[in-house]
């Protein structure tokens, strides 16, 4: 066994490992960097990055057979399936030199090609290394849930890990789970040209807002996707290519291809937890406001700490843990200025409280301020007029922002700065924006905010008519 000392430890090359290791090596820590699989972890090789890239080849598609708005003759899209995942593989490698080995190595970082499990609340062991760190960060990422549904395990099925390998098209693609990742999904393939049906127990979208999440439900069916909801799945059966879902209210759904999407678990297993007195919960390892374990020396970020599962969220946790380990200060998380899109087509964005959770935390202190897409120029000149936003706003300031339509993702930015500083609305008013563009709307969601003030306020309407009469 070869024995290693070092500053920092960081075990899992994903997100959040990976900007630990750079940023404290790039500070003069010591940096020693455990990855058992890809690097780059989930979101380059399993998630963002790839599902981004299909849904890329399926908005061209769709561009191409619903043209005729704009005086361009629709076409039927000649789909090349595979040509697709070779696109989406040219992506993932475009962007592999920036998460590569050689990369963190040029930053002095120590790269050991191996999983880690703790052999005692200071020791870790990975391959032949015996590691023994000052601090321990823990960013092993999450991988797919998949629940023994019985049958399940008599047919072949896919996940996030293994959807984006699948050179042939899938006739009839079933997809359990209408969450964020099986709507992506659902979405990309049935503009590819394949047949698709999305079966969730519950609501699909759930987690987000009912009237947002209706918008892009709509589109979606309209593309063609099937989506049931209230559909517990209580058998699997068939075989490959004739694969068949049984619900608990009697429905049976047949397709040739099944991708399972019902959530995430927390990659802990390999880790021997208790051997470094670590706790767990059933979400992931507990963590404080400072991301430490119950091993104070050892911290968990990312989607292993159990908390909101995004590729950013664990890039906001490095920034933290960085703060903490290499400088001694104190620094917390918060969840209350992190965004989360979905990227459908309409797009859907959500950052702080939604409209449902607002009123039961803010009551008839609550306003809502809305603005909806077919009143903005730029999205009617693109017939992109689908969608609205709407701010919740306490006291002048907005305490969360839902946005359903084009381009949502990139409007929540200004929704996600206003939250981390605590800005009023009248500063998002002042904001100037370029006529004609999308971003235009988010002002107009402030001008919604202050136009019964203004237009409506009997007393403004008393000065003005002073003003005009006596000043000269």
């Amino acid at each position: 066994m070869q024995k290693i000392k070092t500053d920092i430890l960081v075990i899992g090359a994903g997100s959040g490992g990976l900007s630990v290791a750079a940023g404290a090596s790039q500070m003069g820590a010591d940096v020693t960097l455990l990855e058992g699989h890809k690097m780059g972890g989930d979101c380059l090789n399993f998630g963002c990055v790839p599902s981004k890239a299909l849904i890329a080849s399926g908005k061209a598609a769709h561009g191409q057979a619903d043209a005729a708005p704009f005086g361009v003759a629709d076409v039927e899209p000649q789909i090349d399936y595979a040509a697709a995942k070779d696109h989406v593989r040219e992506v993932i490698a475009q962007i592999e030199p920036m998460d590569s080995q050689e990369r963190f190595e040029g930053f002095g970082v120590r790269v050991i090609r191996e999983y880690g499990t703790f052999l005692s609340p200071t020791e870790v062991q990975a391959g032949e290394h015996v590691i023994s760190a000052r601090r321990v960060v823990i960013a092993t990422g999450s991988s797919p849930l998949v629940p023994p549904i019985p049958g399940l395990d008599q047919v072949p099925y896919e996940t996030n890990e293994t959807i984006f390998d699948l050179r042939y098209k899938p006739e009839h693609l079933l997809i359990i789970g209408g969450g964020p990742i099986g709507m992506e999904m659902a979405q990309a393939h049935v503009r590819l040209g394949c047949k698709v049906t999305v079966i969730e127990g519950l609501k699909a979208l759930g987690k987000d807002d009912p009237e947002a999440a209706a918008v892009v439900l709509d589109g979606l069916r309209a593309e063609g996707v099937e989506i049931a909801e209230d559909a517990m799945v209580s058998r699997i059966g068939g075989r490959a290519g004739e694969i068949e879902v049984e619900t608990q209210d009697g429905r049976t759904f047949t397709g040739t291809h099944l991708l399972m999407a019902v959530g995430r678990k927390a990659n802990i297993d390999r880790l021997n937890l208790e051997a470094a007195g670590i706790e767990t919960t059933r979400a992931g390892i507990k963590v404080d406001e400072s991301l430490r374990t119950t091993n104070r020396r050892v911290y968990a970020i990312g989607d292993v700490a159990g908390g909101l599962q995004f590729t950013h969220v664990a890039g906001y946790h490095a920034g933290i843990v960085i703060r903490s380990a290499l400088f001694g200060l104190p620094s917390k998380a918060k969840t209350s200025h992190i965004p989360w899109a979905t990227y459908t087509d309409p797009e859907l964005a959500q950052v702080g409280l939604t409209e449902a959770d607002a009123r039961k935390q803010h009551g008839e202190t609550l306003e809502i301020a809305r603005f909806d897409y077919h009143h903005n120029d730029r999205a009617i000149a693109e017939r992109r007029t689908t969608g609205f936003i709407k701010a919740m706003v306490v006291k002048g300031r907005p305490v969360g922002a839902t946005i359903v339509g084009h381009q949502a993702g990139e409007l929540i930015n200004l929704w996600s700065l206003a939250l981390a500083n605590n800005l009023k609305m009248s500063q998002i008013a002042a904001m100037v924006s370029p006529y004609p563009t999308i971003g235009e709307l988010n002002k107009r969601v402030a001008g919604a905010y202050f136009s019964p003030r203004l237009f409506e306020n009997q007393m403004v309407k008393r000065v003005v008519r002073f003003v005009q009469r006596w000043i000269p």
